[in-house]
């Protein structure tokens, strides 16, 4: 082929292409984006943005950005170019419009280590499926008959082994109590037997390896995350053998009271989704929930105020029991719990355990004049939200007042906190466990204010890496003391 053919063979595809990419330019620039700057080529802001900072603020990243951009603007994060949203509105839009303008869309390596059949990075008719599966699971009946009692239970059961005037960890005595209540919960698994303890320190290492740099090497944090993840697979496997060697031998009797016996009878999933979603739901269950206890112990303690009022309601519910011959608390008391659940939605919003969400719109959106181009990751920022001055009086001031219809504020104003306070997300992916985290929550902080004083035992503050942790593993010194 002469020089002269080969570049008439070349020059329509060239054309093409040269077509293709002034159409894509031209309709950049009839585009009104938001305002905003992209960054480093690939690696644009995610850096900056990553960076730690303390939990009770947004972090300078995102105070700069929302100071000179607004609170919707452009960016290049993870890789992809992105609308950040610190905007009320947007967040909710996003989020009520689940699977028909946006979808979630995770980062490739979070779908690499928790699997692609995990209800973290699923979208459409799956998703749904399995939602289903876990909200029926932890219906409101099951919450009161099963749950409660087995929250109580490994509530007391960590809280006894706290010695007289000791330093404990308090991070990691909340993550024993949600890891030994979720792995009780999903394949009936007792604490403190060689399995449990084997699959927790399993657990510990795959979860390091979530929170660090993707990179797939030997050595680093991530691969052995993955190495770890393997080894809980075949754990999780060979328990999900021995429940179906039952029903192939046509036990009458199979356990469905815990999360793999009810998928086993209650679905139609393949073995690789079962175990993803059982790795997700172990994830999910327990880290978030021991964030959110190890928050609330480091808010109160700064908050004499609060444990006081905490205890008289406590005092009061245990004074009523103890009338009546009871041990156990039950939903009654639960309900009764009114300042409680003002003390966890405080925590919840100030602490921020889930910052931002991954999204990615799917089609061609505008909003309040901004255009969301199709295929760009949107980020709604939650936690922009719940410290917004302009929705939430005095944001970074730890109040659980108001919650209340008292103390100065309005019904009005309370309802539009409420409608401004997502902790656990919105829409069709709201979180399944949403009613259990606030039940672990209120039967801990029970039992911590009556039979415990306690302080800091050293300086710490829970800082955003982006997943909220105490760089110190939060320590405090306990007193026992009994109020009944």
């Amino acid at each position: 082929m002469s020089d002269l053919e080969f570049l008439f063979f070349l020059l329509p595809p060239i054309l093409s292409l040269l077509l293709v990419f002034n159409l894509i330019k031209r309709k950049q620039t009839t585009l009104s984006l938001p305002p905003g700057n992209m960054g480093w080529p690939f690696l644009g802001e995610t850096i900056a943005y990553l960076k730690p900072y303390s939990a009770t603020s947004v972090g300078e990243f995102m105070e700069q950005h929302i100071s000179r951009y607004g609170k919707i603007y452009k960016s290049n994060l993870f890789g992809e170019r992105t609308i950040v949203s610190a905007d009320a509105g947007l967040n909710k839009f996003i989020l009520q419009n689940e699977g028909r303008l946006f979808e979630c869309s995770y980062p490739r390596s979070i779908g690499g280590i928790l699997g692609k059949w995990s209800m973290l990075v699923l979208v459409g008719d799956m998703h749904r499926d399995m939602r289903m599966l876990s909200l029926n699971f932890l219906s409101n009946a099951r919450l009161r008959t099963h749950l409660l009692p087995e929250v109580e239970k490994h509530t007391l059961l960590v809280l006894s082994s706290w010695k007289e005037n000791s330093i404990i960890c308090s991070q990691d005595e909340a993550k024993k109590f949600t890891f030994n209540l979720m792995a009780k919960h999903i394949m009936s698994l007792d604490p403190g037997k060689p399995e449990t303890e084997q699959l927790k320190k399993e657990y510990i290492t795959f979860m390091k390896g979530v929170v660090s740099l993707p990179l797939d090497l030997p050595g680093t944090a991530y691969r052995k995350a993955l190495q770890s993840r393997s080894i809980i697979l075949k754990f999780i496997e060979h328990k999900m053998e021995e429940r179906m060697q039952k029903m192939r031998g046509g036990s009458e009797n199979l356990d469905d009271d815990d999360l793999l016996g009810y998928v086993l009878k209650h679905s139609n999933l393949s073995k690789e989704q079962i175990l993803d979603l059982v790795l997700s739901l172990l994830f999910a269950g327990h880290e978030t929930s021991s964030v959110a206890i190890a928050l609330a112990i480091y808010f109160l303690q700064g908050c004499p105020r609060a444990v006081q009022q905490l205890r008289e309601e406590h005092i009061e519910i245990a004074r009523a029991k103890k009338q009546l011959g009871e041990m156990e608390l039950n939903w009654d008391d639960y309900k009764k719990m009114e300042f409680t659940h003002c003390v966890a939605s405080e925590t919840l919003r100030l602490g921020n355990v889930v910052r931002f969400l991954h999204r990615k719109a799917i089609r061609d959106v505008r909003y309040k004049g901004y255009d969301i181009p199709c295929g760009w990751k949107v980020l709604p920022v939650i936690a922009a939200v719940h410290l917004d001055p302009s929705l939430f009086d005095q944001p970074q001031h730890f109040n659980p007042w108001r919650w209340q219809d008292t103390c100065g504020s309005s019904s009005t104003n309370l309802s539009a906190s409420s409608n401004n306070f997502m902790p656990f997300g919105g829409g069709p992916r709201l979180c399944t466990g949403s009613e259990l985290a606030k039940l672990e929550m209120a039967v801990f902080i029970h039992h911590l204010v009556l039979n415990y004083h306690w302080e800091l035992a050293d300086t710490d503050h829970a800082f955003a890496f982006p997943f909220v942790d105490f760089p110190k593993g939060l320590p405090i010194r306990v007193r026992h003391h009994t109020f009944i």
